[in-house]
Order: C-alpha cells, then structure tokens, then sequence
C-alpha cells in the first residue's frame, strides 16, 4: 500500500526550524500503514527536513554551526548570478538534504525519546512551505 499526503506551514526563514512531528504521526495515522516506512519531503531548494532534540539549546547550537560552514555574508556566485541574498540557504539546505525516511512498526515511528522531526527554512524570508509524507508498507 503506498499512501500519499501532505500539509503546509509557515516560516520565518532565516533558519526558523519547527517540530513537524506531530504533522507527520497524522500522516502515518491516516494511511493506515502498521508497518512500513515514511518519507517525509521538503518542496524547495532552501530549507531541509532532519531530526533533532527539538530545544532551544539545540536551535542555536545548529544556527551557528551553519554559520560557519556557510556564512551570510560569504560571496556567492549564485548571487552574483541571480542578484539576491540566498546563496547560504542553498548551501545549508544542500547540507541536510529535503527529506527523511522513518520506520513504522505496530503504527508507530520507531524514532527515540528525544527525537523530533523538523523543518528548518534557511531561506531570507518567511515562506509557507509544503511537506509532503508518502507512506509505503502494510
């Protein structure tokens, strides 16, 4: 069985990260799968889908180490292409990748005590992004 959903959220960019988990368990719930597993898929090319400790030690921690792998205000070449501002959005987001894959056993996702699913939009505005959660198994 191959179930496919999806919900919006809005953003604030600028590394805005957001706990999806709960959107996600609907998702699952919905499909009717037991077992199997879920992607969950970011649409864009500047913000990411990854799982962490969803606290605000965490938020900032995870804000200044982009920071310095893909600072601000570095030159990019894709803005000198295309005259905008977003160049360490694509670099960031690159970095995490625009999807994750969970397991499903007995309907529910084997993720651990600490572990949320989040968005983080890396872009330099507030944007509604569209996740998508397709859900294979039985």
């Amino acid at each position: 069985m191959v179930y496919s959903g999806r919900f919006t959220v809005s953003t604030r960019g600028n590394d805005h990260m957001l706990d999806i988990t709960g959107m996600v368990e609907q998702a699952i719930l919905e499909s009717g799968v037991v077992n199997g597993i879920a992607t969950v898929f970011v649409v864009g090319s500047t913000a990411a889908i990854t799982t962490i400790e969803y606290e605000s030690g965490l938020e900032q921690d995870l804000k200044t180490v982009m920071e310095r792998i893909a600072p601000r205000d570095a030159p990019y070449a894709h803005e000198a292409r295309w005259r905008d501002d977003n160049g360490h959005s694509h670099i960031r987001a690159s970095l995490l990748g625009p999807s994750l894959t969970v397991p499903i056993v007995s309907g529910r996702m084997t993720l651990g005590a600490w572990q949320q699913i989040v968005l983080i939009d890396f872009d330099t505005r507030p944007r509604t992004r569209t996740i998508h959660v397709q859900v294979l198994g039985e």
